[in-house]
């Protein structure tokens, strides 16, 4: 069984419908993934996610390690079991934490040292360390170890950045290749080269002909404007490996999953819908609202007339935003599921869209709609 087909292509666009097969479950391509850093996806019950759609999570090893600790997953059984998540995980590798928290680690040709963000204590990441720690907690998709750099790095800090993720990516694959017994952990690459288009495209090419079961585009939505983000993904398509799944690491609102789907990507990632709930704030089909805005003290109307999710079926504007003034968590909780539900149902759509060969007018429909200013 092919690890990833592609089922149709839209004729106006690269946008492209595929199949995902893991040894927990079968995942339709374009797929939203939200993120459980640490093993759960802020404010939402397995259940729920379930209910949703939902075939895949991400989780953040960095995270991991500091808290259960690997040890700890490995005598639960794994990820899924300690989790109770049944279908398919990716765990980043904790290269963003490289990018992230550049305050408190260090970086060498070897690894990454890290100071851990609880006891202070101090950790050091390999290349090989990352895949072994990924294999041990059954991951289903893992993440090289690499290194990301701010958008507006100077040139010199760019080209090392992206060396060095090449060298960790040849380290990362060489020590996958040990591990004969592992059948079910997919690794992929992770292309770097910040917005320097030869260097994006020396880096796509390199990164294709390793052998990864999937191929990342990192480095993007780091500040730059979204112009500029699509104009890099658009560029970098060109140069990958267009038979593995692709897939542009944290993206995640409706405007750039559009933009990302039209340029061929097949997944993505974020913690915006569920980090913008915890601040009042929800997508709808006409734009993001801002539910502590005060004409919505009376509105008797769901988040989004046109949605299904649960949070629309049984609750108000106005009661959500009365919990959200008198700091009830379940503000959250709804805001949460309502905006997951939105990206799932958003993607839903888009895949059937591909499906009919109308990928295009059903883009074009919903951003004439859509404000990207919050209201």
């Amino acid at each position: 069984m092919e690890y990833f087909e592609v089922l149709k292509k839209d004729s106006n666009s690269r946008a492209r419908l595929g199949k995902i097969t893991t040894a927990k479950n079968t995942i339709y391509t374009p797929v939203f993934i939200p993120v459980g850093t640490k093993a759960t996806v802020k404010a939402v019950l397995n259940e729920q996610l379930g209910d949703m759609g939902c075939e895949i999570i991400l989780s953040n090893l960095y995270h991991l390690y500091l808290s259960p600790g690997i040890e700890i997953l490995k005598k639960a059984g794994g990820l899924h079991e300690f989790s109770h998540w049944e279908k398919s995980i990716l765990t980043d590798s904790g290269g963003f934490q490289v990018f992230s928290l550049s305050n408190i680690r260090k970086i060498s040709e070897d690894g990454v040292e890290f100071r851990s963000i609880i006891d202070g204590s101090m950790y050091f990441f390999t290349p090989e360390k990352v895949v072994r720690m990924q294999i041990g907690i059954g991951s289903d998709i893992m993440m090289v170890l690499d290194e990301c750099s701010t958008f507006a790095a100077p040139e010199r800090v760019i080209v090392d950045a992206a060396k060095r993720t090449m060298k960790w990516a040849r380290l990362s694959i060489e020590e996958f290749k040990k591990h004969d017994d592992n059948v079910n952990s997919k690794l992929f690459g992770i292309v770097q080269g910040g917005f320097n288009k030869n260097l994006r495209k020396y880096c796509a090419q390199s990164i294709s002909e390793l052998g990864f079961s999937g191929i990342a585009l990192g480095g993007l939505s780091v500040g730059e404007k979204r112009d500029l983000t699509v104009e890099m993904i658009d560029y970098t398509v060109n140069y990958v490996d267009n038979k593995k799944p692709l897939y542009v690491m944290g993206l995640g609102d409706p405007i750039g999953i559009l933009e990302a789907i039209n340029c061929g990507i097949d997944m993505f990632d974020s913690v915006l819908p569920t980090r913008i709930s915890r601040n009042g704030s929800a997508f709808t089909r006409f734009g993001k609202i801002n539910i502590k805005n005060a004409k919505f003290s009376d509105d008797f109307s769901p988040i989004d007339q046109f949605c299904n999710c649960y949070a629309c079926r049984n609750y108000t504007k106005a009661y959500i935003k009365h919990l959200y003034k008198s700091r009830e968590i379940l503000s959250s909780i709804l805001l949460s599921i309502h905006n997951l539900y939105f990206l799932f149902d958003l993607v839903r759509n888009c895949r059937m869209a591909i499906s009919n060969n109308n990928f295009v007018n059903f883009k074009n429909e919903f951003l004439k709609n859509y404000k990207t200013a919050s209201f």
